[in-house]
């Protein structure tokens, strides 16, 4: 790994054009919890058939429940080395853009000034009335938050099973993608898409790939150096002098 680290560190080094796509790995490292696959039921439910809007139309008081314990438990985590990394490179350069799976709003808390949240915010909350969408960081929401607008029944403003990305946000990605001279995917398995396709879009049009992962993935074959281990060590490594 040491001669890929300094490929990738001096690939960097000379980028003007930078994008970075982050998965649930990077958040993994700030202890904040994996909800799908083994271990993942809360009080009996599977996320997959709590987070959709069939859901929430049948009971959105439990969907809330789930969401309300989620902002709890991730109220607590804190910023992790890797998510401080991407804050200092995004400082650095003049084109920066950090594209994430996750919702859970640590890239903002570390000083990224403008994350694309693909998937939305837990932080967020839409009406179903009148569209409006604002942040709100408070606890003790009550068990049917309502719009102070309207009076319309809010939800998360994250994004569903079922549901479509926002459209704005993916073609911003599609465009940093297209248009880096090198992209960094950090802890994500590349198996979710459309955010999978990112790296072979970014490698498809001549940017250098730097995969960040705890194991291999389906792109690290395609990729022009994986880089295996916590991203929280490895990225500030990748910012540090030659």
């Amino acid at each position: 790994m040491p001669d890929d680290l300094e490929r990738a560190r001096a690939r960097l080094a000379q980028a003007r054009r930078v994008a970075a796509l982050c998965g649930a790995g990077v958040s993994a490292e700030s202890g904040v919890p994996t909800f799908r696959g083994p271990g993942g039921l809360w009080e009996n439910h599977r996320p997959e058939d709590l987070a959709t809007p069939q859901a929430f139309g049948r009971d959105p008081v439990l969907v809330w429940r789930w969401y309300q314990w989620r902002r709890e438990l991730i109220s607590r985590c804190q910023p992790n080395p890797a998510h401080l990394a991407l804050a200092e490179l995004e400082r650095r350069l003049a084109e920066f853009t950090l594209i994430t799976q996750n919702v859970d709003g640590l890239h903002s808390l570390a000083g990224s000034r403008a994350p694309l949240e693909i998937h939305g915010s837990l932080w967020r909350l839409r009406c179903l009335g009148c569209g409006d969408e604002r942040e709100d960081r408070r606890l003790d929401l009550p068990d049917l938050p309502r719009c102070g607008a309207c009076g319309g029944l809010l939800r998360p403003g994250v994004v569903w099973f079922g549901e479509n990305l926002d459209h704005d946000l993916l073609e911003r990605a599609w465009q940093a993608a297209e248009a880096c001279q090198v992209m960094l995917v950090i802890g994500t398995s590349a198996v979710v898409q459309p955010a999978a396709s990112l790296a072979c879009t970014a490698k498809r049009a001549g940017a250098f790939v730097v995969e960040v992962n705890l194991e291999a993935t389906p792109n690290t074959g395609q990729v022009d150096v994986s880089l295996l281990g916590r991203a929280g060590d490895i990225l500030p490594l990748l910012l540090a002098p030659a």
